[in-house]
């Protein structure tokens, strides 16, 4: 087997995944919690299942810890560790196999995504004291969308002030929608390249991306994942003096900065920010609830309408991610009444949605709607096995 151990690691946690880089099983999978806090612990699940209450103070540690219980389940030591880097900025578009250099370009990359790349920093850090023999390979969730053209990548500011500060749009989740869209593929039996998808990638966070031909040419999240669609707790798209009203009255960056990442979206709407709540707040009458929902649903058909005419031609609309493989209710909302534009939906087909690919559009539709699961993890695994098989 392939085997690839897939980390992702935040500034407090640590998520791991032994993957079969030719299937997709999972072979152990674990997450290390509160790592430098009080009731730090850790879970594992392999062959048996394990609980660990100790104190995990640092990432070397938690590393440590995943280590000696795959080893205690009698797991095998895999042939690479695929590591989940948020941005790669302009450097770095390609899974890359992991020195010093890569990793430099990494750090230098913290100011666009300060959330993230600096617990992927650490995580490399940890598993190569653990795992030193073997090769280590980043995979970068800005990656695929290094495909888009210049009028879809740019802002229309000052172009040196642009330069100076690295500011153009850059895009997140593009291990998930290059994964959906050649499952897209596989699926209808086409090949990539004769495709045009809009795929939507909905959780907590979600973004739209429009692929022509198995490469991103468009997608919502810009510079920071905070720009497009509305989500959980960020606000998507907003008009860009409002930071500067709300500075004018007295509000500090941070303070702004909390407001649009942490306090807006679906949680700013209606106070929540499982959809699964709000769902069945809305069901019960919930108007805050139905507006959130409302909201965010508007937010996907305005996307939705702009990519189709960017791709000339939808072969196939993907809905992905936590709410996008779940939520009956979204799907129906972004798709209903099209006709006009190919789109024929399966209310029937559309509830009684199951595992696996589901196609939700009625026959004869000339935009295919399918429901994918989404799978980052199988993703980076097969990225990093194809990057030290070739070496």
């Amino acid at each position: 087997m392939g085997l690839v151990l897939v980390v992702n690691a935040g500034s407090s946690s640590l998520k791991f995944a032994l993957v079969d880089a030719m299937t997709g099983q999972r072979a152990a999978e674990g997450v290390v919690e509160r790592i430098g806090e009080t009731g730090s612990s850790a879970h594992y699940a392999g062959s048996q299942e394990r609980q660990v209450e100790d104190s995990i103070p640092d990432h070397g540690a938690a590393f440590a810890v995943a280590r000696d219980l795959m080893i205690e389940d009698g797991q095998p030591q895999p042939i690479a560790v695929g590591h989940r880097v948020v941005h790669g900025g302009d450097e770095l578009t390609q899974p890359t196999v992991i020195d010093e250099a890569v990793v430099a370009q990494i750090a230098a990359c913290v100011p666009l995504a300060p959330l993230h790349n600096p617990g992927a920093l650490v995580g490399i850090a940890a598993a190569g004291s653990q795992y030193p023999d073997i090769p280590h390979v980043a995979v970068f969730d800005t990656a695929f969308h290094a495909t888009m053209p210049a009028a879809a990548r740019e802002y229309a500011i000052d172009r040196k002030v642009a330069r100076d500060f690295s500011i153009r749009r850059y895009g997140f989740h593009g291990t998930s929608h290059q994964y959906v869209a050649a499952q897209a593929a596989e699926y209808l039996g086409k090949d990539p390249s004769d495709l045009n998808l809009v795929s939507l990638h909905l959780g907590n966070g979600a973004s739209a991306c429009a692929i022509r031909g198995g490469r991103s040419v468009d997608t919502s999240m810009g510079v920071t994942p905070l720009e497009g669609l509305v989500m959980g707790t960020r606000s998507g798209d907003i008009d860009p003096s409002i930071p500067m009203m709300l500075h004018s009255a007295g509000w500090d960056a941070q303070s702004v900065d909390n407001l649009l990442n942490r306090d807006s979206g679906l949680k700013g709407l209606c106070g929540e920010n499982d959809m699964r709540q709000i769902s069945e707040r809305a069901a019960a009458g919930d108007e805050s609830a139905e507006l959130a929902r409302e909201v965010m649903a508007h937010r996907l058909r305005k996307y939705l309408g702009a990519y189709s005419f960017i791709l000339g031609r939808v072969d196939a609309v993907i809905f992905t991610a936590g709410i996008g493989e779940h939520n009956p209710w979204v799907r129906s909302a972004v798709c209903r009444d099209l006709q006009g534009f190919g789109i024929e939906f399966d209310e029937a087909a559309n509830a009684n949605a199951g595992s696996g690919i589901q196609r939700i559009s009625a026959p004869g539709s000339l935009v295919t709607i399918l429901v994918i699961p989404t799978d980052e993890e199988y993703a980076i695994a097969q990225q990093s096995y194809d990057l030290v098989r070739d070496d």
